[in-house]
């Protein structure tokens, strides 16, 4: 990946000692950071490790690369004490097999429902002033 994408690619790793216990692996395509990946060692722990690989690293590289957004990646209602509130993420599936593609769609549809009012409700408790526009 790097040979091919040189620049394009950030890996944030942390080492305790000459050991590898974590990682974090972040793309970078026009003005924004996409952050993507995130392993730890399964027997360490290291409080607040992740916060620091996933996202304040990321942030710092933006700020140093002139870029104008970190994406941090869907889901995770732990971000939003760090400032990511959450925005729409798209994805697209082929799912050959028709009675599992109708029944996803029919979830799909009725979920959609229920995530615009969990992020309408997280937006109005967050942080940032009212009338702060979101990407």
């Amino acid at each position: 990946m790097g040979s091919k994408m040189g620049d394009k690619v950030l890996l944030v790793i942390a080492e305790e000692g000459d050991e590898l216990v974590a990682g974090a692996l972040n793309l970078i395509g026009g003005d924004t950071i996409y952050g993507r990946l995130w392993g730890c060692h399964p027997k360490a722990y290291y409080p607040s490790l992740h916060f620091e690989a996933c996202y304040y690293q990321a942030i710092e590289a933006a700020i140093e690369l002139n870029l104008n957004t970190v994406e941090a990646g869907a889901q995770g209602e732990h971000k939003i004490q760090r400032g990511y509130l959450p925005v729409k993420t798209y994805s697209s599936h082929y799912l050959p097999d028709e009675g599992f593609r109708n029944a996803i769609g029919d979830f799909v549809m009725r979920e959609a429902t229920q995530v615009e009012l969990v992020m309408k409700l997280i937006r109005e408790s967050g942080p940032f002033k009212e009338g702060t526009e979101f990407a």
